[in-house]
């Protein structure tokens, strides 16, 4: 069973959304909806087919590239699988920052699986009755607040069949061989009518190894990491056997407090960067002679975050082009579960946003020319604030506007994946070879800490950061590192 409170060295979070935030607090939720369509990884408008279409006839629709295909055999909203309560729900301000009414796009890859796609939509149907608003509908309340009808129209499901092995698409690591749309699910142009926003697609398709994946569309409105991969435990839980999930979900989204609406001006023109993708993988042992060190220097436990954090960070810095006296950031999320579990969240079972965009500024200097273990301090240090200031921007300090920072070429988003959870998710043949986000932003610097496909240990770097022209010197560094 996966804890629904995380300590507080977990920092995870979706780039996507860090950045979006930044979007005016004053957009109501058409308008924030319709900012968030025309950025590149558009909200996905939910197509209502009326009930299971189970179809015996010819494939719906043929994802070719190369010597690869992928055939949609069935899709349709799949329903909860016993009557739900016709609730209205509210959700918490962290749930309607501009930025969450995205989806989040991620891979999951299994490596055996019999009749995957029947048992996971099965078991789905059965969370539902249990996560009953994710089968729901977005809506506007007469307050022109975003909230969640609970329709019980049901998720978008895709039942797909893949015409070669896991292992011709290379697991499907990034950079991906094959086209994103033939993986994640994408709902077919004829499949209907336009009925409102979606809150979860999946997809999971069946390769002739006998391997399967989950591609997953959810909406960072519902879900933060955590109380994603608690949803997915759940379907887990009951695929393998169970009739309801191991951690019972609560909603609570009134818990959460709610800051005074911040004045903001316009939102300022997104930049577009033409980064260039990085993949390295750094070993536990490496990550663990950096944390002896800096116990052997300080007295005090540093966490892989923190490591990998400051290294990526420094090496960034050091690699592009900016002037010596200018400030360089990083930003992250921060989970802050366990501010509120003792005051507001009695219970485990919260898989809202419940998260602090972190941001840390620093002269270039200090990162560029500190040593690593001067970084990690610094960053630590930084950390250490979260209680404090995670206080003062609930009670609306505008001084503590998170997202008042702007996003620019000296702006590093860093998301750490690992220790979401869904690395643990068993749908009853075992866990994940690897799962992965699907990032192909460039109007930000990004770094995705992954967990490494198995049997590899330690953390998988994924960054998309720097220009052609700063990739080998960036590139060099973190070799260096991992290789010392």
């Amino acid at each position: 069973m996966i804890p629904s409170v995380r300590p507080v060295e977990s920092f995870l979070f979706s780039s996507t959304s860090f950045i979006l935030a930044r979007l005016p607090a004053s957009l109501n939720p058409p308008q924030a909806i319709a900012m968030a369509i025309s950025l590149p990884n558009p909200v996905y408008m939910a197509t209502k087919i009326h009930g299971w279409q189970e179809n015996d006839a010819e494939p719906e629709e043929t994802f070719l590239a190369m010597d690869f295909s992928v055939t949609k055999l069935t899709e349709g909203l799949v329903a909860p699988a016993a009557p739900t309560p016709p609730d209205t729900l509210p959700l918490s301000f962290m749930d309607k920052t501009p930025g969450s009414v995205g989806l989040v796009d991620s891979i999951h890859v299994f490596r055996h699986g019999r009749q995957p796609a029947k048992i996971v939509r099965e078991a789905l149907s059965e969370a539902l009755v249990f996560y009953y608003p994710v089968a729901g509908r977005f809506a506007t309340s007469d307050q022109d607040e975003l909230e969640v009808a609970c329709t019980a129209d049901g998720v978008y499901f895709i039942d797909a069949s893949a015409s070669c092995s896991l292992e011709d698409v290379n697991y499907l690591q990034l950079p991906l061989s094959v086209p994103k749309e033939s993986i994640l699910p994408y709902p077919s142009p004829d499949a209907g009518q336009t009925e409102g926003i979606v809150i979860l697609l999946l997809q999971v398709t069946e390769f002739t190894c006998g391997g399967f994946t989950v591609g997953i569309r959810s909406s960072h409105a519902i879900f933060d990491g955590i109380g994603a991969c608690q949803f997915f435990q759940a379907i887990a839980d009951i695929a393998r056997g169970g009739t309801e999930p191991l951690v019972k979900p609560i909603w609570c989204r009134d818990a959460i407090p709610g800051p005074p609406k911040l004045q903001r001006g316009p939102p300022p023109p997104l930049p577009t960067f033409k980064f260039e993708d990085t993949t390295l993988d750094i070993s536990s042992d490496r990550i663990n002679r950096i944390k002896d060190e800096f116990i052997k220097k300080t007295g005090t436990f540093c966490s892989t975050f923190d490591v990998l954090t400051a290294k990526v960070w420094q090496s960034r810095t050091r690699a592009i082009q900016l002037e010596e006296h200018s400030t360089v950031r990083i930003g992250f999320a921060a989970n802050a579960r366990h501010l509120l579990y003792k005051s507001l969240l009695k219970e485990e079972g919260y898989y809202g946003n419940c998260t602090y965009p972190m941001t840390i500024t620093a002269p270039r200097r200090k990162v560029a020319n500190g040593s690593l273990l001067e970084v990690i301090s610094l960053i630590k240090n930084e950390k250490q604030s979260l209680p404090i200031r995670f206080s003062k921007w609930t009670m609306g300090d505008p001084q503590e506007d998170p997202f008042k920072e702007p996003i620019d070429h000296r702006f590093l988003s860093i998301s750490d994946w690992s220790r979401v959870g869904f690395s643990e998710v068993d749908y009853g043949w075992g866990t994940p070879i690897h799962f992965c986000p699907v990032n192909d932003y460039n109007f930000f610097a990004s770094c995705i800490f992954l967990r490494p496909p198995a049997p590899k240990q330690g953390l998988r770097l994924m960054a998309r950061c720097v220009a052609k022209q700063e990739l080998a010197s960036f590139q060099d560094q973190l070799l260096e590192f991992a290789t010392e």
